[in-house]
């Protein structure tokens, strides 16, 4: 096995759990390893760390398995791993009545780059980084094992994939698709998901909890749901008994299939719904010249900064659409307003809609930080901007 030496003292971050080794950390490499390959890392001294994937075109060099460095990496260890992960959420008390659920989740399950959501008897899954892809075969037959399932399908096809020099991959690698649309219920709710061509895997498993919240708070209120996708948060506001719900998307597909949502939920008024195909930015501009405000607005976007790199540009762009949040909420009204974006941490997004508030003229007071689900812990090392965060926050 190849040993990954690291420059002095940058084992410190290892020895507190970190899981990734970044370009700037590695000394050298001994012996060759190609993409996907594990390697032995050691500090400058010689001390033995863990064992990681290598990964040559990634800043990432390398992923940490494990940090007991006798731990033999193989289809015994990929498999011992899943059915951990599988059993975490299956003893989950939040999670007994969900047919929507994480199973893995990447570097907080000790699995770097595997997203696994199930649907049903279905199960997605997402390798995005080279060790992972390495191991493609013992992490799926690890799924079919721990669940059971009728079909894995796999949806390789994020942009993240070509940091680690991977192109995309697709398709059904155990079992076969239902022909039927596949639905879940979620929070009492009927959803349709499509895991070939829905976002991510299928749906935004991590945001459940979120719309409970939402159906919760919307009793009797007017609401305004942005970035609307296929309805999850506007479907919580109907069940929870808003008394109107405007839902925002730019995606004609999506807002079909959020349309039949409803249609799958006979239990909903779907005249207390409607849908508007546009961009979320020109539409806020359009409805504050109408005067139309609400009680409860959602601020879901998709991820304006995947990196630090970009967190100046979506900075920007979070103040530009918090700021018309403000401007379009009645007073006592709740703006509930999320960041899935890597490059803005907790702390930045917070002073974002504190900036936006105070330019808005209004008093604002934050209700809840708003978090992932349950079954998508974050890892105590991992960093948190890496995942989403957000703010429920109430206007004077």
């Amino acid at each position: 096995m190849s040993k990954l030496v690291l420059n002095p003292g940058k084992e410190r971050s290892l020895l507190r759990r970190h899981p990734w080794v970044f370009a700037g950390s590695v000394a050298r490499l001994e012996g060759r390893a190609r993409p996907g390959d594990t390697v032995e890392v050691v500090a400058d001294d010689g001390r033995p760390l863990g064992r990681a994937a290598w990964s040559p075109e990634s800043q990432i060099r390398a992923r940490m398995w494990t940090f007991a460095p006798d731990t033999s990496i193989d289809h015994a260890f990929f498999k011992r791993r899943v059915a951990e992960s599988v059993a975490r959420r299956a003893t989950h008390p939040l999670l007994a009545n969900e047919s929507g659920v994480r199973l893995i989740h990447g570097e907080s399950d000790g699995l770097p780059g595997v997203i696994a959501d199930r649907f049903g008897d279905v199960v997605v899954v997402q390798l995005t980084s080279a060790g992972a892809e390495k191991w493609r075969d013992a992490i799926v037959a690890g799924l079919v094992q721990a669940t059971g399932c009728k079909a894995v399908y796999e949806r390789s096809d994020s942009d993240v994939r070509k940091l680690e020099g991977l192109g995309p991959q697709t398709g059904c690698v155990f079992g076969e698709l239902p022909q039927d649309a596949l639905t879940i219920v979620e929070n009492g709710v009927r959803m349709e998901v499509d895991v070939v061509a829905g976002h991510k895997t299928g749906f935004y498993l991590d945001q459940r909890d979120n719309r409970r919240l939402t159906g919760l708070l919307a009793d009797g209120r007017s609401v305004l749901n942005c970035f609307c996708y296929t309805g999850g948060f506007s479907l919580q506001a109907l069940a929870g008994g808003a008394t109107s719900v405007l839902s925002i998307d730019s995606s004609g597909p999506a807002l079909d299939v959020a349309r039949r949502n409803v249609a799958l939920n006979p239990q909903l008024d779907a005249g207390r719904a409607e849908w508007m195909e546009a961009d979320v930015f020109a539409a806020l501009r359009a409805l504050k010249a109408e005067g139309r405000t609400f009680d409860l607005i959602v601020l879901d976007p998709p991820k304006f900064a995947p990196s630090a790199a970009h967190a100046d540009r979506a900075a920007r762009a979070y103040k530009d659409i918090n700021l018309f949040g403000f401007r379009l909420l009645n007073p006592g009204g709740i703006l509930m307003t999320y960041s899935c974006s890597g490059g803005i941490g907790l702390e930045l997004f917070q002073k974002i809609v504190a900036g936006a508030a105070s330019d808005a003229g209004v008093d604002a007071r934050i209700l809840h930080r708003l978090s992932a689900a349950a079954d998508h812990p974050i890892g105590l090392a991992v960093p948190e901007g890496e995942y989403l965060k957000g703010l429920a926050v109430q206007i004077g």
